[in-house]
């Protein structure tokens, strides 16, 4: 290979991260015109190197022609994540959580309209609620989805809670878009995600937001308990630790970027 060909494979390699680094970290999706802006590179060449992270499942359109990150580059990013060397630190932190609380407690990030279960602690209870690390939840029915739904601007929430499926998954679902957007409304409020048995009958559940530095929510803190064992309102009691631990883990992960 030529010096010359070298430096046009480095340079191709360079704007094909550049591009999963714009996808990735814009607030909003962004269109080939945008990148080729963004990041300076002709049309043609955006549209060539677009077609095949396209091909290759990193990144996809969504239903307005946007992109978005793609399934592929989601798995790498939670690996990332999950294999970082401040693994151990969160997970103490998240153990001495749940001895405080006295139940499973544990993380959950963003992914669609989905949440994905991340990382945990459990408790030595033999009843257990048992969610394994890696399943997808929905948004409209968990603590931490809820949180997460009440983050964003009203005009996105409504987009997506009108595409949601009225699904009943339990006694206590929310299943009239009108009734979710209010609690929704007072979770904003509050700060705080609760599920009073909508996701799963006999667990209730809360949820705080991690943040970073300017403020968003990145991930949330949850802490799940079987009713028979704490109400929900035994579990709001536990707020404070679980905000004072959601502190920590958005300063280490200030600390993992």
């Amino acid at each position: 290979m030529s010096s010359t060909q070298r430096r046009e494979k480095g340079s191709s390699i360079s704007r094909v991260l550049e591009i999963i680094e714009a996808v990735s970290k814009s607030e909003h999706p962004l269109s080939a015109a945008d990148l080729s802006v963004i990041l300076d590179i002709p049309k043609p060449s955006i549209h060539r190197l677009l077609q095949q992270l396209e091909s290759d499942g990193f990144l996809q359109t969504n239903m307005r022609g946007l992109l978005v990150p793609a399934e592929r580059l989601h798995t790498i990013a939670l690996g990332v994540l999950y294999a970082s060397r401040y693994k151990a630190q969160r997970q103490a932190i998240l153990k001495k959580l749940a001895e405080q609380v006295g139940e499973t407690c544990g993380i959950s990030i963003p992914n669609g309209i989905d949440m994905i279960y991340y990382d945990r602690a459990q408790t030595n209870w033999p009843l257990q609620i048992h969610l394994p690390v890696g399943i997808h939840t929905p948004v409209n029915c968990t603590a931490s989805g809820k949180l997460y739904l009440s983050s964003l601007n009203k005009e996105r929430r409504h987009r997506i809670i009108s595409t949601l499926p009225t699904h009943q998954y339990a006694r206590n679902t929310y299943t009239n878009a009108d009734q979710l957007e209010q609690a929704l409304i007072k979770i904003k409020d509050t700060g705080v995600g609760t599920d009073n048995e909508e996701f799963l009958d006999g667990m209730v559940a809360i949820s705080v937001a991690i943040k970073d530095q300017q403020g968003r929510l990145i991930a949330c803190l949850f802490c799940h308990a079987p009713v028979i064992r704490k109400s929900l309102d035994e579990l709001l009691s536990y707020i404070p630790f679980l905000t004072a631990a959601a502190k920590e883990l958005g300063n280490l992960a200030e600390e993992e970027d």
